[in-house]
C-alpha cells in the first residue's frame, strides 16, 4: 500500500467512525481526487451513515465556497444518482464551477424527473449557469437550447411554485424573446416571492430595459423584494440606484440587504460610493466584515478603472460614417 493510499484510507476510516471528529484539513484530500481514491470512497460510501455523508458534503461545499483552488467535480458526478436527495442536491452544488456541456442532459433529467424538490431546485440553478455560458457563446448551441427549453417548460407548468420561480430566475440569463414576457408577468403578481424572482431574473438579463422596475423596488417594505432589487441594481450597474443604495445603507436593518447594497455600490462605482464604503470599513470591527468591505472597495476600484478604460477607448463615429 503506497503512502498516499494509506493516508487517504486513514481519512476514510475516520469518516466511518462517528465517534471521531472529522478535521477540516482532511477535506483538501478530496480535491482533484485521483481514480484510485475515488474508487475507495465509492466502496465505503454505502457504509457511511447519512449524518457522516452530510458532514462530508457540507464541509466540501464550505471549502469550495471559500477556496477557488479546490475542485470536487469527480465526487459530484459520482453522487448525482445517490439514493439520498440531500446528497444528490449537494452533488449538484459541487459541480457549480464545472462548464462541461455533457452535464446539461443530466441536469435536465434531474430537473424533470427527480423525486425530491432539493435536487430539482439545484439543477434549475445550474442550468441557468449553462444558459449564461451559451449567451457568451461558450457552450454548444444545442446544449443552450435544450437548457432553455427545459426551464421554459418548468416555468410554464403546474409544478410547485418554488421550482417555477427558480426556473424563471435561471431564464433571466436567456435572450429568448418570450423570457421578457415571463419576467413581466411575474413582476406584476401580488406575491412578493414572484416579484423577487422577477427582479433576480432582471438582474441576470444584462438589460437596462428593467431599470425603472428595479429602482422602484429598492425601498420596498418586503425585505425579500428589497434584497432582490438591490442585487439586480448592482448586476445591471444602474447609476440611478446609487443614491438610493446609500440611503439603504444608512437606514436598513436587514444585514443581508446592507451587505448586498455595499456590493452593488462596488459594481456601480463612483467617488461617493467609495467614500461611504471606506467609512464603513473604518467603523468595522469584525474580521469577516472587514474582509468583505475590503473586497468591495477592491471591486469598486476595478469598476471605476474599467469605466475609465471604456471612456478612453470610445471613439465617436464620424459624420460621414453615419
Amino acid at each position: 500500500m503506497t503512502e498516499n493510499k494509506a493516508a487517504f484510507q486513514s481519512i476514510l476510516d475516520t469518516l466511518l467512525d462517528e465517534q471521531k471528529d472529522f478535521p477540516r484539513p482532511y477535506l483538501r484530500h478530496f480535491s482533484d481526487i485521483d481514480p484510485e481514491s475515488l474508487k475507495a470512497l465509492r466502496e465505503v460510501w454505502p457504509r457511511l451513515t447519512p449524518t457522516r455523508k452530510h458532514l462530508l458534503l457540507d464541509g466540501l461545499l464550505s471549502l469550495l465556497e471559500s477556496d477557488t483552488l479546490v475542485s470536487f467535480e469527480d465526487i459530484g458526478r459520482t453522487l448525482l444518482r445517490d439514493s439520498d436527495p440531500a446528497v444528490r442536491a449537494g452533488a449538484i452544488r459541487l459541480l457549480s464551477e464545472c462548464d462541461d456541456p455533457k452535464l446539461v442532459p443530466a441536469f435536465i433529467s434531474i430537473l424533470k424527473e427527480d423525486s425530491a424538490s432539493a435536487p430539482r431546485l439545484e439543477a434549475a440553478t445550474l442550468l441557468g449557469e449553462f444558459v449564461m455560458l451559451g449567451e457568451l457563446e461558450e457552450l454548444p448551441r444545442d446544449a443552450r437550447h435544450a437548457a432553455v427549453d427545459a426551464l421554459l417548460a418548468i416555468e410554464s407548468s403546474e409544478e410547485q411554485p418554488a421550482l417555477r420561480r427558480r426556473a424563471l430566475e435561471a431564464l433571466g440569463y436567456s435572450s429568448r424573446p418570450e423570457v421578457r414576457t415571463l419576467i413581466e408577468s411575474a413582476y406584476q403578481r401580488q406575491d412578493p416571492q414572484w416579484i423577487a424572482s422577477a427582479l433576480t431574473a432582471m438582474g441576470r438579463s444584462s438589460d437596462e430595459y428593467w431599470e425603472d422596475q428595479v429602482v422602484s423596488m429598492l425601498l420596498n417594505e418586503d425585505p425579500r423584494i428589497r434584497l432582490a432589487a438591490v442585487e439586480a441594481a448592482g448586476a445591471l450597474s444602474l447609476d440611478a440606484a446609487g443614491p438610493i443604495l446609500l440611503k439603504v445603507l444608512e437606514e436598513e436593518d436587514d444585514e443581508q440587504v446592507t451587505s448586498a447594497a455595499s456590493w452593488s455600490l462596488s459594481q456601480i462605482g463612483g467617488e461617493e460610493a467609495r467614500l461611504y464604503l471606506q467609512y464603513l470599513l473604518d467603523q468595522a470591527e469584525e474580521q469577516d466584515q472587514i474582509e468583505f468591505l475590503e473586497d468591495a472597495l477592491d471591486n469598486l476600484a476595478f469598476t471605476d478603472d474599467l469605466e475609465g478604460f471604456d471612456l478612453m477607448t470610445y471613439e465617436p463615429e464620424d459624420e460621414d460614417e453615419r
